[in-house]
């Protein structure tokens, strides 16, 4: 089987698992529909309720659900998406499922993601707040100093580039600093998931994926789950080794350069956070200042590209 044929025969497996765990995590009640009596042999709503839902023949639905993406058109789609009670990133990534079950041709595998030198130099711009720039993989391929220093356990490793997720599902030192560990957990899982099925070509995804479902019990578990997320806004409650904890509101923005993604952190004003964010950056200011290699050796952690 050539690797076309591997990538499109896993994406109408993804289809019938995503859509059976979408099914399942609904009740009648939730999708508004009557419930009579005795007990129900099925865990959530039935097939045939789901294609009464979205409109369609049980038939096509059944034959959906069994991972044939064949000329599934917009109405079909929509029907779906309101049948399932599917979110934005749900529906974005049913939708990148369905066209990798019937691509003709593979997409490009992804390239090794290089952060541009402007992108760099507005990083290092931004001197009270955290900054750091992640791919699709989880990998950190960019910070400024205040985001490396916040980011500063997961370092410790000497593999290149830092993976969050890697760090998140293989180092015990990840359920010390994340203050809400399986939170973060559920997160980093879930972006992995939605990134599977918009690059299901990259090879070191595949590899990252791979890594973790075999090393960790905790990743299998949450990837079984097949739950999507995308970056948004929210809250990281770390405890840091250093100034101990914080808590950090992030703003993320997605760059021009396809699957880099910028995150800001900014802790409450006047706050303990922000007390211990500073002390975090004159601790950076001054192991800079000392010569020892944090940061200087490794600000741009896969190198900045000139351009």
């Amino acid at each position: 089987m050539s690797d076309r044929e591997q990538v499109r025969a896993s994406a109408r497996k993804q289809i019938r698992e995503f859509l059976a765990t979408r099914r399942a995590r609904l009740t009648p009640e939730q999708a508004g529909l009557p419930v009579f009596g005795g007990s129900r042999r099925v865990k959530g709503l039935r097939r045939e309720e789901v294609a009464t839902l979205a409109g369609i023949s049980v038939e096509y639905y059944i034959r959906l659900e069994r991972g044939d993406a064949t000329g599934v058109s917009e109405s079909v789609l929509d029907g779906i998406n309101h049948a399932l009670q599917l979110n934005e990133a749900e529906r974005a990534h049913l939708r990148d499922l369905l066209n990798t079950g019937v691509a003709r041709r593979p997409a490009s595998s992804a390239a090794q993601p290089v952060l541009r030198a402007p992108v760099q130099r507005i990083l290092d711009s931004m001197t009270t707040t955290a900054a750091v720039v992640f791919t699709g993989r989880l990998d950190v391929i960019g910070t400024n100093a205040l985001g490396r220093a916040l980011y500063e356990p997961m370092y410790a490793d000497p593999g290149r580039p830092v993976n969050t997720a890697r760090f998140v599902f293989l180092d015990p030192a990840a359920r010390t600093f994340w203050r809400d560990w399986d939170r973060i957990a559920d997160y980093s899982a879930s972006l992995l998931r939605a990134e599977a099925g918009r690059t299901p070509f990259d090879a070191q995804l595949t590899a990252l994926i791979g890594e973790l479902s075999t090393r960790s019990e905790d990743f299998r578990v949450r990837w079984a789950r097949h739950d999507v997320r995308s970056y948004a806004t929210g809250v990281k409650r770390v405890h840091h080794p250093v100034v101990g904890d914080v808590e950090v509101a992030y703003e993320s923005t997605r760059l021009a350069d396809p699957g880099q993604m910028l995150l800001m952190y900014t802790p409450e004003p006047d706050s303990p956070s922000e007390d211990a964010l500073r002390m975090l950056a004159s601790w950076a200011a001054s192991k800079s200042g000392a010569g020892q290699p944090y940061p200087a050796d490794d600000p741009h952690p896969t190198g900045a590209d000139p351009g």
